[in-house]
């Protein structure tokens, strides 16, 4: 077997602000040869534009993500983007591959990650500023005290009945479309009181709810709901 010199890095990039990319991801992504972007089809690249700074001279290899949820064509395009990378990897060269957020939290780079590691290529996890946290920040409070627990919950899949009946504070990610029916539901437990939003945190057109009674429209896939019990 040759010898697999490249090392594959998956490098959260934080929520949106420049100003909360990790001095850890900043050297990385100084010292990458490649810097992996991933591609929704969109034209936006909002990872991208987070780190332009430490990315401007930096070779890049885009990575179709398509916004589906086709299990079967999303594992194809994951298997390409691996693809692409081990064989950079192979040549010797280091890959930064850019998730917003943190590589851990419902991140599609994770799924390339787990096959260049199964492939046998070696691949770290960079931690980044999750949009929760930075989204409890910019409200002014914190997301949970004492024994309180947490509750994190992907709004857009089945199951958010139980999650909102569970007794928890909670953090509702990848709202999206959903975002206009979860008002609903909260709004029928009485739970919208203590139910406030930021939609693209830390990015251009930033907006902050206090309370969700004052969301009259949908907001964007980048809004997270915190609800407090």
């Amino acid at each position: 077997m040759s010898m697999k010199k490249g090392m594959l890095y998956g490098v959260g990039v934080g929520p949106g602000d420049p100003e909360l990319v990790t001095m850890k991801a900043a050297r990385i992504l100084r010292e990458a040869d490649v810097v992996a972007v991933p591609d929704k089809g969109s034209g936006e690249k909002t990872a991208l534009n987070i780190v332009r700074e430490w990315t401007a001279d930096r070779e890049l290899l885009y990575c179709p993500t398509p916004m589906v949820r086709d299990k079967a064509l999303l594992d194809g395009c994951y298997g390409k983007i691996a693809d692409d990378i081990c064989a950079l990897l192979d040549a010797g060269k280091n890959v930064a591959f850019i998730t917003l957020g943190d590589p851990t939290v419902y991140s599609t780079y994770i799924y390339v990650h787990k096959k260049v590691l199964s492939r046998g290529y070696r691949a770290e996890l960079i931690p980044g500023v999750p949009s929760f946290c930075a989204v409890a920040a910019r409200l002014n409070t914190s997301l949970c005290e004492g024994a309180e627990r947490l509750l994190i919950v992907p709004a857009s899949y089945e199951g958010v009945e139980e999650c909102i009946d569970f007794p928890s504070n909670k953090v509702f990610m990848k709202s999206g479309r959903a975002l206009p029916a979860l008002r609903d539901k909260l709004e029928a437990r009485g739970l919208l009181e203590g139910a406030a939003m930021v939609a693209n945190c830390g990015m251009e057109g930033e907006r902050v709810y206090e309370s969700l009674k004052e969301l009259e429209a949908g907001e964007g896939y980048f809004s997270v709901v915190i609800v407090k019990e």
